[in-house]
């Protein structure tokens, strides 16, 4: 198959109804931080891009909204996909991005590097859409915030051993900060910067 061919395929074989499974999926995963939902789309993404990625992107990005795909991602199959399907630019720089996509394994950079939004416009800040093993099964972390009734707990695998400490100094410029949106094949998790993590030891 050419380099052509897939971009021209895989996208949504509805796009509307698509796009609004993947979108309700995505809302219900932010608005409740640390469930599993499943964007329940046909997004066929080229490889190197999760299911859920895809459906994010198929989702999310247009011609407004300029993407950042880590070095893995950053292929002329994956990038041509994205501009094919969403118009979206695919940029050099994680600091000029409104979404970044990073594939599972990759390292995570460092959360400083994306573009925080001002206090003026908060909401114009970087997602990180991160491709993980599994979104259970790893270790725990105890996630409280709003849209958690009391807490819950995650377990996500695949993250680095500073992660807890990254999200600490991301959620301090709150209003201001990265969200993320953690996936895992057809499946993802949000975790949005207003929401507060521990260790399972406190």
């Amino acid at each position: 198959m050419s380099m052509h061919t897939q971009a021209l395929e895989g996208g949504f074989t509805n796009p509307v109804l698509g796009a609004q499974a993947t979108f309700r999926a995505l809302m219900d995963a932010m608005a409740r931080p640390g469930t599993i939902h499943s964007t329940g789309g046909d997004a066929a993404p080229p490889h190197s891009l999760g299911a859920a990625q895809g459906a994010i992107a198929l989702t999310l990005a247009d011609h407004d909204t300029p993407v950042w795909l880590s070095p893995q991602l950053a292929n002329p199959a994956t990038r041509g996909w994205i501009g094919f399907h969403t118009g979206a630019e695919a940029v050099a720089s994680p600091a000029h991005a409104r979404f970044a996509f990073l594939a599972a394994g990759e390292p995570i950079p460092d959360f400083l590097g994306f573009d925080a939004g001002s206090q003026d416009y908060p909401d114009r800040s970087a997602t990180l859409v991160i491709e993980l093993p599994a979104l259970s099964g790893g270790p725990q972390l105890l996630a409280t915030g709003p849209g958690i009734k009391i807490s819950t707990q995650i377990a996500l695998q695949g993250l680095p051993g500073d992660f807890l400490h990254r999200w600490r100094v991301n959620r301090g410029f709150f209003p201001r900060g990265i969200d993320l949106i953690f996936t895992a094949g057809s499946d993802l998790m949000a975790l949005p910067r207003s929401t507060d993590l521990q260790s399972s030891g406190g």
